[in-house]
This record gives C-alpha cells, structure tokens and sequence, in this order.
C-alpha cells in the first residue's frame, strides 16, 4: 500500500496527537493514584471511594434500577433478613 504525501503527513498528524492523548491520560491516572494515596493516608477506605466514584458517574436512573435488581436477588438469597427491612419484608412475607 502506498501513502500519498498529504495522507502520510495527516497520518503522522493522528498518530502525534493520539501520543501526546496517551501521555495526558497516564498523567492523569498517575493524578488520581495520588489522591487515592492521599485518601488512605488519612484513613478512608479507597475501595469504597473508588465504588462511590463509579456510582456518581451512573446515570441516576439506572443506578435506580440495578439497585432495585440487586435489592431483589439479596432478598431471594435472604441476605437482607438480618436488616431491619429485610425482617419486616419477611414478617409481611410469612403473614
């Protein structure tokens, strides 16, 4: 295959700011370690930070509904009888 001029130096072009993306990206994600460190370091738990983070960035409503999904197979499971809702769920399911 054989490159025109014009295409070789638009390619070239692409691939120059896909790097300069790339290095951006990994600065960024070395940024958030930090703070990650940061947050440890004064004593919060990073795995439920980075949960919430991932929550936060969930459309509302569909967070809504797999919650409501969960919520359902805990509750097939008996995972939540030993919370006060789940006790009343089990009350109004045995009544």
């Amino acid at each position: 295959m054989n490159i025109g001029n014009n295409s070789a130096a638009q390619l070239k072009a692409f691939i120059e700011r896909i790097e300069k993306l790339e290095e951006e990206k990994k600065a960024i994600a070395d940024d958030i370690k930090d703070v990650y460190a940061e947050m440890k370091s004064t004593g919060f738990d990073t795995t439920a930070a980075r949960a919430l983070v991932k929550i936060r960035a969930q459309d509302a409503n569909k967070r809504q509904e797999r919650e409501a999904i969960l919520e359902t197979y805990m509750h097939a499971l008996g995972m939540l009888a030993d919370l006060p809702l789940g006790q009343a769920a089990v009350q109004r399911a045995v009544a």
